[in-house]
């Protein structure tokens, strides 16, 4: 126990101080981004990890806290920040929605269900444009010119949802989630209440997504339908920070959200420009190759296979030192 202590606090004090040591804008915009997905994918754990209801649609979620931000400039000429308030509500709102829409269906008819919704959110949204200019987009103006800020505020959401997901966790509800995530029809013969324990958990997950959403409208200041709503950048996305952290564990996302992000930017910009450009273009087959190779040797994701890993890692090293004796 105090060795996680110390280990937590070495990575809180290496957050504070990252921008004052690393003064470079690129490495911080990174750093942000890392953060934010460490709130998506957390977020989307809960729901799928946890509860067991895959969700292919938390672009859904994202994009109404996106919009809700700039639709307080363009519509109510009032700050974008005000999105970081009434976002995560927004969000929960549409959630409740797609809950009693969707959850009448189970497992794979779920997750269709919920690809459907999120391309009928993305299809809205291009296509009013009285209301989110469709296609042209919102751009608004930063608030802050540094980094550092949106630093600080990234560091403060994705240490709060992790905080938030493991007292949830803890608490009777997650239990319950749990128990849902086992066997939906044990838990209802126990006298759970499956509906309202997978809503509760969409509620939550909703509304951290929701802020991850209003928090991108103020860092980036440009959002449009086919960002914001898109299926394979926030979506698979959540699922891949998931599935490479570990499903079904607090930290899992927050390893994944680092992994997947600078793994992401190490291909896009060719491996920092030592590599030809068609390696920037087979970011896509690298993803795919990783999770099939966790599929099939890490199923539990990093954090949750992370013994097995020590093991073959010690095993290493014992086969190098004979090496060396011998």
């Amino acid at each position: 126990m105090k060795r996680r202590a110390v280990i937590l606090g070495i990575l809180v004090l290496f957050f504070v101080l990252f921008p004052w040591v690393i003064r470079s804008d690129y490495y911080q915009h990174l750093m942000i981004l890392a953060f934010m997905w460490v709130v998506i994918g957390g977020a989307w754990n809960l729901l799928a990890g946890y509860t067991g209801q895959v969700s292919f649609g938390h672009a859904v979620f994202f994009g109404t806290g996106a919009y809700t931000a700039g639709l307080c400039v363009t519509k109510l000429g009032i700050s974008a920040w005000w999105g970081m308030l009434f976002g995560g509500p927004a969000a929960t709102l549409i959630g409740l929605f797609i809950g009693w829409v969707c959850f009448r269906l189970r497992g794979p008819y779920f997750a269709l269900a919920t690809i459907a919704a999120g391309e009928i959110f993305r299809l809205v949204a291009i296509n009013w444009e009285s209301l989110t200019e469709g296609m042209v987009g919102i751009l608004i103006i930063q608030t802050f010119r540094a980094k550092w800020p949106y630093y600080y505020l990234a560091f403060f959401l994705a240490a709060a949802s992790i905080f938030v997901f493991g007292r949830v966790m803890r608490s009777k509800w997650g239990f319950y989630f749990v128990s849902i995530r086992e066997d939906q029809d044990a838990a209802e013969s126990m006298g759970i209440n499956t509906t309202l324990y997978k809503n509760v958990s969409l509620m939550i997950s909703s509304f951290f997504t929701g802020l991850a959403g209003a928090f991108y409208m103020n860092y980036m200041a440009f959002i449009d339908p086919e960002v914001v709503f898109s299926l394979h950048y926030i979506s698979i996305m959540a699922i891949l920070v998931g599935i490479i952290g570990g499903v079904g564990t607090i930290w899992g996302p927050a390893v994944g959200a680092f992994v997947m992000v600078f793994l992401q930017e190490t291909f896009r910009s060719a491996i920092f420009g030592l590599a030809p450009k068609w390696v920037s273009e087979s970011h896509v087959l690298v993803f795919g190759l990783l999770v099939i190779f966790v599929i099939l040797y890490l199923s539990n994701g990093i954090v949750g296979d992370w013994p097995k890993i020590q093991g073959l890692l010690g095993k290493g090293r014992k086969v190098r030192r004979l090496e060396e004796r011998g």
